[in-house]
């Protein structure tokens, strides 16, 4: 070949490269100017003055730390003005979430990640607060009073939670996110990330939290709303805007949370005109199918807009075994659904949980993808999914018979009668409960046909009349069971946990946390440590009567204890902990906040005799 002709592909790439950047720079300086005009006439027009407000209602969150019928570390305390702040340390009337840390993912209830999730969703839980009035926001000031910097993303809705009629589109808009980052210190703090400026009024703003990196629970005690009633103009000053994101590709994407973007993505069937693969298409299918797999799903459905052989292998049901559509619970819709059906005849892994709330999804919608889609499933999540009536819940009994995990929490929107179906699902392993309203005789009649279950979440749930009742018929029908999270169950006594403990040998994970009717003057925690030797994790929170007797049984029945929560009992001393802690040597999380016979003192000599083990320590206000 001529040497001419690299030169001139040269040449010409650089020319096109000059051509673009002089574009770019024009394109610039023209925005440059408008932002000076109009930066300039701003100044001259002050009557838009901006509001400032508190929320006023909480209106949906995915989990707390309080009670169901109290206000103490509810998600409820963030309405209104400060309780705390800028006071410091932990109070009961700041909103908690109930996890904190990485201790969730290494107990034995923990689910197996998704695959495909995107690296830049990466929320564990959430909060939406509605405001009086609809602004333009300016400003989004988080109060945060206790380890703070959960944080990660906030997001405005079009919608307004106080209209009376529906509105024709509804879309949300990511304000500020970020990763997840270690705050050191746990004191008080007045979080004021820069938001980016949004064409629409809100008053329907959105926390994400993610607390993995945290030392303990953070507690926040209001969120400030700043707006302009007017549409501000867009200022250099005031412009979050980078110049150099405009020519980035996944501009628009990523600042876009509306549904047009997902469903052009899931929709496109448009193919390349290129009619040479090149060595691509000699590949085994198998190795391509394998490449595609660490694809997310917005960029496999990119893929198959190429050519026709990537859009054959992005269509493939194989490459939708395991779909998780929670990171697009903004965008997600019946037509994103109906647009996945076709590949998705062989899921067995779901995830729904966040989405299709204010009508995004119908009953209607969901009932058409599960009878299509619906039969291989095998895990299916559901979390805060408020569009789930109990036609829903029937359906996924009739058209899911090989599901083995089926996780509703925090669906409190649900009747109770819906609960009924879930009877019908006998093969279940993995059943979630958590503050849904499940009621007594549906639950009966699912732990008396699911015989199958290992792990069990009834935390929460109110409306439960007897827990030894329920307890009973756990330790009679499900002699398989796991784990079992009894969190604030207010009524369970030491007949319901002996039935528990002598049906239930293979326990690894108990948690009773703040329920206020257990004693251990009973024996009931001795008989546990003595009958339940697998146990990986006990959470005993808020049981001011666990004592030393109750430990040094833990530490002669329980070696293989990797976390145990005792916050706030008086009846534990240094002895029996130490003793726990020479014995349990797979010990990583030991709670004794509160606990007052334990000072700081002690807690720094077993930080230094046992550097394993994550000891945490709280004092009272």
């Amino acid at each position: 070949m001529s040497p001419v002709f690299p030169m001139l592909t040269v040449l010409t790439m650089f020319y096109y490269l000059c051509l673009r950047r002089r574009a770019r720079t024009a394109a610039r300086g023209e925005m440059m100017n408008s932002h000076r005009a109009i930066e300039s006439n701003s100044r001259t027009s002050p009557l838009n003055a901006e509001v400032v407000q508190y929320a006023k209602e909480v209106v949906d969150f995915s989990s707390h730390y309080g009670s169901e019928n109290s206000m103490s570390y509810t998600m409820l305390n963030l309405a209104g003005v400060p309780n705390v702040f800028p006071n410091s340390g932990d109070f009961t009337q700041t909103a908690v979430f109930r996890t904190y840390g990485t201790w969730w993912d290494q107990c034995p209830s923990a689910s197996l990640p998704f695959k495909r999730t995107p690296p830049n969703f990466q929320s564990q839980d959430f909060v939406e607060l509605t405001f009086e009035q609809q602004v333009y926001p300016t400003a989004v000031h988080v109060l945060e009073t206790y380890h703070p910097g959960a944080v990660i993303r906030i997001l405005a809705c079009s919608a307004n939670p106080y209209s009376p009629s529906p509105p024709a589109e509804v879309r949300w808009e990511i304000l500020w996110s970020e990763r997840p980052t270690k705050v050191n210190a746990s004191q008080a703090r007045q979080f004021k990330p820069c938001i980016k400026q949004i064409n629409f009024p809100t008053n329907l703003i959105r926390l994400e939290v993610n607390s993995s990196l945290l030392d303990y629970y953070t507690e926040l005690d209001a969120v400030v709303l700043h707006g302009m009633k007017d549409k501000p103009v867009l200022s250099l000053k005031t412009s979050l805007i980078d110049m150099n994101d405009l020519e980035d590709d996944d501009f628009e994407e990523n600042n876009d949370c509306g549904m047009d973007s997902l469903n052009k993505k899931l929709s496109s069937t448009t193919l390349g005109e290129e009619p040479n693969n090149g060595y691509f298409d000699k590949l085994p299918y198998e190795l391509i199918q394998l490449i595609l797999n660490h694809l997310t799903l917005p960029d496999l459905c990119r893929l198959a807009q190429t050519c026709k052989l990537l859009n054959q292998h992005c269509y493939d049901p194989l490459q939708y075994i395991y779909l998780n559509l929670q990171p697009y619970w903004a965008k997600l819709n019946d037509t994103s659904l109906e647009f996945l059906q076709a590949r998705c005849t062989l899921v067995q892994w779901l995830n729904l949980s966040w989405t299709g709330n204010r009508g995004f999804i119908s009953v209607a919608g969901f009932s058409r993808f599960l009878k299509v889609c619906g039969s291989e499933l095998v895990r299916l999540e559901l979390s805060c999914s408020h569009f789930l009536n109990e036609t829903c819940l029937e359906i996924i009994s009739e058209m899911c018979p090989h599901l083995q995990e089926l996780n509703l929490s925090s669906c409190d929107k649900l009747p109770p009668p819906a609960f009924n179906h879930i009877a019908k699902l006998c093969g279940l392993k993995r059943l979630v409960l958590y503050r849904t309203k499940i009621e007594q005789t549906a639950l009966l009649s699912i732990l008396n046909f699911c015989s199958e279950l290992q792990h069990l979440s009834l935390g929460s749930c109110v409306m439960i009349e007897d827990y030894d009742v329920i307890a009973s018929m756990i330790g009679a029908k499900c002699k398989k069971l796991r784990t079992l999270d009894l969190w604030r169950c207010k009524n369970i006594t030491e007949n319901g946990i002996a039935e528990l403990a002598s049906g239930c040998p293979l326990l690894e994970e108990l948690d009773l946390g703040w329920c206020p009717t257990l004693q251990s003057s009973t024996g009931c925690f001795a008989k546990l440590a003595r009958q339940l030797p697998n146990l990986q994790k006990l959470f005993l929170t808020a049981n001011r009567s666990v004592c030393d007797t109750d430990i040094e049984e833990l530490a002669c029945n329980c070696t293989r204890l990797r976390q145990l929560d005792i916050l706030g009992t008086r009846m534990v001393s240094p002895v029996s902990l130490r003793k726990l802690l020479e014995s349990c040597k797979d010990l990583s999380l030991l709670d004794v906040s509160f606990c007052s016979q334990i000072d700081n003192r002690t807690v720094l000599e077993f930080n230094g005799s046992f550097p394993n083990v994550f000891i945490k320590k709280s004092f009272t206000q």
